[in-house]
């Protein structure tokens, strides 16, 4: 449950932090669908960079399930890893994808 939190808490940064850029774009005048790529091109590297550090730091943690104590914390390590991952991905494809979608310009 608390990696679960954990995911939730970070995935949703990243997307609130891409979405505010995008605005922010947008109100320098920047074109709508210019603004997307290029707010995601200039998110890119801190949400990765953010992902990887985090990722990185669980991957021993994850590694060590058969050893005891780490019988809660290894899971645990697990699912954010898994979960790093796929919001990472999700959060560089899907929501400029959305935004381009669902956005009045």
């Amino acid at each position: 449950m608390v990696g679960f939190i954990t995911l939730f808490g970070i995935a949703t940064r990243n997307g609130i932090l891409m979405v505010s850029h995008y605005q922010q774009l947008r109100k320098e005048g920047k074109e709508f669908i210019q603004a997307i790529r290029q707010g995601a091109m200039e998110r890119l590297n801190p949400i990765l960079m953010t992902a990887l550090t985090a990722g990185l730091a669980l991957i021993p943690l994850a590694l060590a399930a058969g050893e005891p104590g780490n019988e809660i914390q290894s899971p645990m390590a697990q699912v954010i890893l898994g979960g790093l991952l796929s919001s990472t991905l999700l959060n560089m494809i899907v929501i400029p994808a959305l935004l381009a979608q669902f956005e009045t310009e």
